[in-house]
């Protein structure tokens, strides 16, 4: 792999990085915030996670991985889960805090800080930057498995990239109401 310069960390950073976490981070926060409130215990099968225990791993996992970019380096210390985060809109409150602040922390990094280079369990060396990327996948991929959960549990499914059966639905009627 060749060596990312600053310039080019930083302009990957705040051209791709950056827009494309805040409209993830706004459809995430759309999937947990459609959990029922009593029926964060629900899971398709006895080895899932359950909703509330998928939607604490997104909002953890993304925590961690963006303080740890801010950082400079990879911590796996466990922190405590607060009270909180018990239900859906505790779990998507505290989610949506610590990404802008993580978020406000990436937005001042440096292009030598998004150019250096960090190991993740000894297993991926990338630049800081690119780290920003493997979050992105990570996210979606346990958003697509929490969307699905979604209907069996009573809910609806928000628009992701596009509207959604549940979304389209909602038109329809609106359109209707106002006609």
């Amino acid at each position: 792999m060749s060596t990312l310069q600053p310039e080019q960390a930083s302009l990957i950073c705040h051209t791709v990085s950056i827009p494309t976490l805040t409209r993830e981070n706004a459809t995430t926060l759309q999937i947990i915030r459609a959990i029922p409130a009593d029926k964060g215990d629900y899971r398709p099968d006895p080895n899932s996670k359950s909703a509330l225990e998928l939607a604490w791993h997104m909002a953890t996992a993304e925590h961690r991985f963006l303080a740890c970019i801010a950082d400079g380096a990879f911590n796996f210390d466990p922190f405590p889960r607060p009270e909180s985060t018990h239900t859906p809109a505790g779990v998507s409150d505290w989610y949506s805090q610590t990404f802008n602040a993580n978020m406000e922390r990436i937005s001042k990094m440096s292009g030598e800080q998004l150019a250096k280079v960090l190991d993740f369990r000894g297993l991926i060396q990338l630049p800081a930057v690119l780290f920003l990327q493997f979050n992105i996948n990570h996210i979606i991929h346990h958003r697509g498995q929490l969307s699905t959960y979604l209907r069996p549990m009573g809910s609806k499914v928000p628009n992701i990239y596009g509207e959604s059966y549940d979304g389209a639905e909602a038109r329809k009627a609106a359109q209707a109401k106002s006609a």
